[in-house]
């Protein structure tokens, strides 16, 4: 039973003892008010009348007609008069009428009406005695109206204090309830804060998990700052801050081989001409500032291009992966202006500056031979000049769709239902089923072929169209659920997420499903869910309580952003597939993901790899902390 059904059930029963208790001693007192009135009405009007007979004639007639005429009030059960020696001389008596008094309440409260008594005297001698005793309605009528007054007013008084009460007891179930929320969102691994109730003691009880809360914040902070820094270790190149050359190899395999990867994008290599001789003329200082500028460069056209990335490949090589960017000129040109900005500043002399080299790729060409390709070209270039740009050649068709035909293609296929769902097993670290990974794929012409994700989805952003298709990724999915598929997972794109109309859509589509809305798995990739982060939150708050499971895909590029999940309400996390390849071969890879795994069951979160391509990945990743799995490397059962 709840707390403040108790408090209720306390109230209640003391209203009723205090009602009870007030009833019972105000009958009695006035039952035997009510006696001692009816006792001191009977002794005098015995004697009135007694003093009255003695007064007048003794005869009978006068003396019958005194005691009808009394009688006759009504008033009386009986008046009798009787000689010295006890014998009757005159007796009126009249049966019992308790008119419309119940009888168990008379039995309950029984009234007794004293007799009253009277000498007649005739000079000094006595003539008889009076016995007058008063009927009993006339107090019974009097004691239940009063008795009917007296509840009626505490049920008046009742209904005035339980109003009062429930306010008073809903001021006070507030700040209960946020310290019950509070302790099952702890219980969840849900770390929240609650403003402190003005009740002193609960009160101390929020502050106190306020303040335990807020201790496992800063410790989760200072772990989740320590493996940061053992990402950019493992990663990034200590000086510029791009990745380093096995990251980036990393990115590179993953941009031509996933298929929500963009199906083709640009490559752009630089080499410094002289960045030893730099080093050797002007100290290791200008060298390692001529360095910084170049990663600021890289840098600067990454926060224009989301997805892109850079990488210092070794001491004087870069690169720069622009995925879904088919012309690189505009990157292009910025990485040349600032080459021709360090020749102004005098940190790199006029003739011996830097080359820079771009190609086209596609998905499914080879890294290695993509490299060796550019390379080539890069040699073209600095047979050019102290600074030159050499293009790579192509023989990519060029598709000059615009605007209006992707959206009436993406349109006729949500209408005529050219979509589905394609499924990859997703397993647990003991080769159990946790659910399918269901991509999205889309028939552009009836008959035609059929386009991954990562090669409609970015138009579909460009003409706002992708709640249109998460909403059909997501009514296939349960449908795929109703027909038998034992737990679901779908992605919905950053978009969608921040428009309010596909956040309510989704949950009355769900809530129509809630009976197997369990089995539905729903992810955002980690650069949508923390660009839109205060739309994110308000994705999850809506569609838990529904039961469905909620998570981030390619997650860990923004690791330093971690601190912001832990009061959300997530389930799982995908990690990205450019940390897990050739896990089993690097050792700071291998630190970060054990920490960021620690990290996430702390806070409740499954932990699932991305992008498992051999057997000696997969078999590296439970010592890890990994929970699950999802690749090529997983088999199909």
């Amino acid at each position: 039973m709840s707390l403040f059904r108790q408090l209720w059930l306390a109230v209640i029963t003391a209203t009723i003892i205090a009602f009870a208790g007030s009833l019972i001693v105000s009958m009695i007192t006035a039952r035997q008010y009510l006696e001692q009135q009816l006792a001191i009405k009977n002794n005098d009007n015995a004697n009135s009348l007694a003093l009255s007979m003695s007064q007048l004639a003794k005869d009978p007639i006068t003396i019958e007609l005194q005691v009808a005429a009394i009688f006759d009030s009504g008033q009386y059960a009986s008046v009798r008069v009787i000689d010295p020696e006890g014998k009757m001389m005159i007796e009126r008596t009249s049966p019992p009428d308790t008119g419309t008094v119940p009888a168990w309440f008379m039995a309950l409260f029984p009234i007794n009406s004293a007799l009253g008594q009277a000498q007649i005297s005739t000079g000094w001698t006595q003539f008889g005695t009076v016995e007058l005793v008063s009927h009993k309605q006339f107090a019974y009528q009097e004691l239940w109206s009063g008795g009917i007054k007296l509840i009626l007013w505490f049920l008046g008084g009742g209904v005035v204090m339980g109003l009062f009460g429930m306010m008073i007891l809903r001021r006070i179930k507030r700040p209960l309830d946020a310290v019950v929320d509070q302790a099952q969102a702890i219980s969840e691994r849900r770390f929240v804060t609650i403003p402190e109730p003005r009740t002193l003691e609960l009160r101390s009880v929020a502050r106190a998990m306020n303040a335990m809360v807020e201790r496992l914040k800063a410790i989760f902070a200072e772990e989740a700052a320590r493996l940061e820094k053992v990402r950019r270790e493992a990663t990034q190149d200590s000086l510029t801050g791009l990745a380093n050359r096995a990251y980036f190899m990393n990115q590179l395999n993953a941009a031509l081989s996933d298929d929500d990867a963009a199906p083709s994008g640009s490559l752009l290599l630089l080499r410094l001409t002289d960045l030893a001789g730099i080093n050797k003329r002007a100290g290791r200082e200008a060298a390692d500032e001529v360095l910084r500028r170049i990663g600021k460069a890289f840098n600067d056209i990454v926060a224009q291009s989301p997805g892109a990335a850079p990488s210092r490949l070794n001491g004087a090589d870069f690169a720069l992966l622009l995925p879904g960017l088919n012309d690189p000129t505009v990157a292009a040109e910025q990485l040349l202006d600032v080459m021709r900005d360090l020749v102004a500043a005098d940190l790199i002399e006029p003739g011996k500056v830097g080359h820079l080299s771009s190609g086209h790729y596609q998905r499914g060409d080879n890294p290695g031979q993509l490299l060796a390709h550019l390379d080539a070209t890069l040699a073209s270039a600095e047979g050019q000049g102290a600074l030159a740009w050499a293009r790579a050649e192509s023989n990519q068709e060029k598709h000059a769709a615009s605007n209006a035909d992707w959206k009436k293609l993406l349109e006729g296929a949500i209408e005529m239902q050219r979509l589905r769902l394609i499924d990859f097993p997703v397993a647990g670290s003991g080769g159990q089923l946790l659910h399918l990974e269901c991509p999205l794929r889309l028939q552009a012409t009836e008959n035609g072929e059929w386009l991954t994700a990562g090669s409609f989805m970015p138009m579909a952003s460009r003409l706002a169209m992708t709640s249109d298709l998460d909403l059909a990724a997501v009514r296939l999915a349960l449908a795929k659920i109703t027909g038998g598929a034992p737990a679901v997972a779908v992605n919905l794109s950053g978009e969608s997420i921040f428009d309010p109309l596909f956040r309510s859509r989704i949950q009355s589509l769900i809530a129509s499903h809630k009976e197997i809305a369990s089995r539905l798995w729903l992810e955002v990739s980690e650069v949508g869910a923390f660009r839109h982060f205060t739309e994110f939150r308000s994705f999850c708050d809506a569609l838990r309580p529904l039961g469905c499971r909620l998570g981030i895909e390619h997650f860990g590029r923004q690791f330093s952003d971690i601190g912001q999940l832990h009061d959300i309400g997530l389930d799982y996390i995908k990690v990205d597939g450019s940390f897990i390849r050739e896990i089993h071969q690097h050792q700071g890879n291998q630190t970060f993901l054990k920490g960021l795994c620690g990290i996430a069951h702390n806070i409740g979160l499954t932990v699932i790899a991305e992008g498992v391509q051999s057997a000696e990945e997969l078999s590296a990743l439970p010592a890890l902390g990994f929970d699950g799995a999802t690749g090529p490397a997983v088999p199909r059962k």
